[in-house]
């Protein structure tokens, strides 16, 4: 078994063992590890292995029941679902209604259970390096960097999900203490801070020549690291989220500029390195793809890597979207309708979808069979070759954060709402010079609603749908009707004051703990 995979049963037994747990209150839940106290913090080995245990947790949380596709592109989204009951609530804005993946869904322990693994090592990892001369000081600096950012990203996911959550700093020896919500804000601003400290020490590759870390990383090469572990350009994308959730659009522009300042420096080999995507690279999961296999075109995400036997069932957006002629399956289980589609592809040189001038047929790079009743999304398509001819699927694909269109786009984003609207439509550009769409002052009188529109098609089906709503309206502050709420029209400014921008927390959660309050609009 090679290390991925091992790390992969380490990641399941501690999965396993939280799941084995009754809902109790997360205070009661034990800290879950990969080996015991008497066996571990001691070599370079431990050290790897409880680090790269903290990603695949991570990676666990977000993806677990397909959530990050469910909550980012279902909740005022552009996928209509076909016939499951608790997507349809999704969809219809009923996150409290009573199904089992919505209530594991608004349950918050995964992600403190990453939280904790990352404090752990923090607080723990200075061991290994008392004891193994293997474990150099800066390798040590660059693990407590890595696990810094996990942790400072598993804060902002949740607070884009709940809002306020509770700020644990410390592992509390294994032991989750009883405390009740802290203000979004104060937790962004932690999360921040580690992630400025994270930022300073982190390379931009591991395993090949970056000043901060050169030569092997735990004995591998660029071959082996990229695309799997998080970078320095890592955490400026993560800092530069941060920053436009919180509306702070100044800070955003900076963090996104060194993002695309220092794509350079993110260089291995070839086709593999940071670039942006043409369309073959976009939707053909050639070697560039960000979704197919660990590439470094994906600057922060979590490869299921078919060659290190990562493949899985669940947490996939093709297990939502693709049904025959890819894959055995009669339906999807969501669809982009095709009077949606022809609402948002409107531009008739857009490669993604449009009519092709040489051959008169639309184009089939994002969507097929574009005629029927339910268009099928096949944008991302990394299905298992072992398993294209069972019964059960396996896929492959990546769960895509943030890749350098993307990022462009934020950075795009922000300089339109900073009145940077010339510099703003260079960027838009720059993100779409390989989509066939040019905008000019002339074609894009609201540059602001135009980044948006163009977000919306390039990044559909990665999970960004509602919370780029949320940033827009927010930008806007129109007094329109947003939302109904039993029978109530809500503006999004009252729609946010009640709450209604974040999910509820578990009711397993709040009667374990009455510290914890459940969001007003709930």
């Amino acid at each position: 078994m090679n290390s991925y995979y091992k790390i992969s049963i380490g990641v399941l037994i501690c999965l396993t063992g939280l799941i084995n747990f009754s809902c109790k209150k997360i205070e009661d839940v034990k800290s879950t590890r990969l080996a015991t106290d008497e066996t571990n913090w001691k070599t370079l080995e431990d050290a790897r292995a409880n680090l790269f245990s903290v990603y695949g947790l991570l990676r666990s949380a977000t993806v677990a029941d397909n959530g990050y596709w469910l909550m980012g592109d279902l909740r005022k989204g552009d996928f209509t679902v076909t016939n499951r009951a608790d997507m349809k609530a999704i969809v219809r804005g009923q996150l409290n209604a009573s199904y089992p993946v919505i209530n594991r869904m608004t349950n918050w322990r995964s992600f403190y259970a990453v939280i904790n693994a990352a404090s752990l090592f923090i607080e723990r990892s200075g061991e290994i390096r008392q004891l193994e001369q293997r474990y150099t000081e800066q390798n040590h600096k660059v693990d407590i960097a890595q696990a810094k950012m996990l942790r400072a990203f598993a804060y902002f996911y949740m607070c884009r999900i709940w809002g306020d959550v509770p700020l644990l700093t410390s592992s509390h020896d294994g032991e989750f203490i009883k405390v009740g919500r802290t203000s979004q804000q104060k937790v962004l601003a932690f999360a921040t801070k580690e992630l400025l400290e994270a930022a300073q020490v982190l390379p931009f590759i591991y395993g090949g020549s970056d000043p901060i870390l050169p030569g092997s990383y735990y004995a591998g090469g660029w071959d082996t690291w990229h695309g799997s572990l998080w970078t320095r350009m890592s955490a400026y994308v993560i800092l530069a989220h941060i920053a436009a959730w919180e509306g702070n659009y100044l800070d955003a522009a900076d963090y996104s500029k060194f993002v695309l300042d220092n794509v350079s420096k993110q260089v291995g080999k070839g086709t593999e390195d940071l670039a942006f995507l043409s369309m073959s690279g976009l939707t053909e999961n050639s070697d560039s793809s960000p979704f197919a296999g660990k590439r470094a075109t994906a600057i922060v995400g979590f490869p299921f890597d078919y060659v290190n036997g990562l493949s899985t069932a669940n947490g996939h957006i093709e297990q939502l979207t693709l049904a025959a002629p890819f894959i055995p399956k009669v339906q999807p289980e969501m669809f982009v309708s095709r009077d949606s589609i022809l609402k948002i592809f409107t531009w008739p040189t857009d490669l993604r979808y449009s009519i092709d001038g040489a051959s008169g047929k639309y184009r089939a790079n994002y969507f097929y069979d574009t005629e029927s009743e339910r268009p099928i999304f096949k944008k991302i398509k990394v299905i298992n070759p072992a398993s294209a001819e069972g019964k059960l699927t396996y896929y492959n694909s990546t769960m895509v954060f943030s890749r350098l269109e993307e990022i462009t786009l934020l950075r795009a984003e922000a300089l339109a709402v900073l009145g940077q609207k010339d510099q703003a439509l260079i960027e838009l550009n720059r993100a779409t010079a390989l989509r066939g769409i040019i905008f000019t002052t002339a074609n894009t009188p609201d540059v602001i609603k135009a980044i948006f529109e163009e977000r919306r098609r390039e990044l559909m089906g990665e999970g960004w749908r509602w919370y780029d709503l949320v940033r827009l309206n927010r930008i806007k502050n129109s007094n329109a009707v947003f939302i109904e709420k039993n029978g109530q029209k809500l503006s999004f400014k009252q729609f946010e004051a009640a709450g209604g921008v974040y999910w509820p927390v578990s009711e397993e959660v709040i009667t374990a703990n009455s510290l914890i309050t459940q969001n007003p609009y709930w």
